[in-house]
């Protein structure tokens, strides 16, 4: 069974920075997509970024390019989300999400397995 663990969100002031972990565990496929999604409130859940395994390629909200960078570290199995630059328009619920796809994808509704999300709130 997938299980993915999201994890540090916080509290941080404009322009600041925050690093962002999914550990993910108990994939059988090799090959597979792994993004985060933010929800505000009152507004629907955005795809920020993806981790494609398939060729090692990432993809980006325009939102979030240049600033975010999403990396998989494989002895951990741990998936990062280095955001840089940090505006209060990013204030949000992180929750990273795995899909057993070939391809890399932001489409929320293709995503199978979800972890909890992890609060981040910007500051201005």
């Amino acid at each position: 069974e997938v299980q993915l663990q999201a994890s540090g969100g916080g509290l941080v002031q404009a322009g600041g920075s925050l690093r962002l972990a999914c550990a993910a565990s108990g994939f059988a496929s090799d090959y597979y997509a792994i993004a985060w999604f933010r929800q505000a409130p009152g507004k629907e859940r955005e795809g920020v970024s993806c981790f494609s395994s398939s060729d090692g390629s990432t993809y980006y909200a325009d939102s979030v390019k240049g600033r975010f960078t999403i990396s998989k570290d494989n002895a951990e199995n741990t998936v990062y989300l280095q955001m840089n630059g940090l505006k209060p328009e990013d204030t949000a619920v992180y929750s990273c999400a795995a899909a057993k796809v070939r391809h890399g994808t932001l489409l929320p509704w293709e995503y199978d397995y979800w972890g909890q999300g992890t609060l981040v709130t910007v500051s201005s």
